[in-house]
């Protein structure tokens, strides 16, 4: 079971990494100036993954390997997404922080629906 800041509720959480998603696709689509968006983006996702998750939590260090687009194994990427990723390492590196914040959702998401049945 994941643990989590006692402080929030995991639906404080979840919220959270759900705007960081937004905030992601938003800077995939943009043009220009987006690699200092893009950092500053990399850097405030991995405060909240340290301070929901805690600092060796795995999501922590395989966030940080999908900054530079090398965890395709950790986070389970479809070969056929891998292969045609391959290619364009930013939007590799955009996928696969992409796959690591929908797994903290998820985790969240079990968090709260164990609250919620407690």
């Amino acid at each position: 079971m994941t643990n989590t800041n006692a402080s929030f509720s995991p639906l404080e959480h979840s919220d959270q990494f759900r705007a960081q998603l937004e905030k992601l696709e938003k800077l995939g689509h943009a043009q220009g100036g987006a690699a200092y968006d893009l950092t500053e983006f990399d850097e405030e996702t991995e405060r909240l993954l340290r301070k929901t998750f805690g600092n060796a939590h795995e999501f922590v260090e395989t966030y940080a390997l999908a900054t530079m687009a090398e965890a395709e194994a950790l986070v389970n990427l479809p070969e056929s997404a891998q292969e045609s990723l391959s290619q364009d390492l930013p939007q590799k590196a955009l996928q696969q922080r992409r796959q690591v914040l929908h797994g903290a959702v998820a985790d969240l998401e079990h968090l709260e629906k164990g609250e919620a049945e407690e």
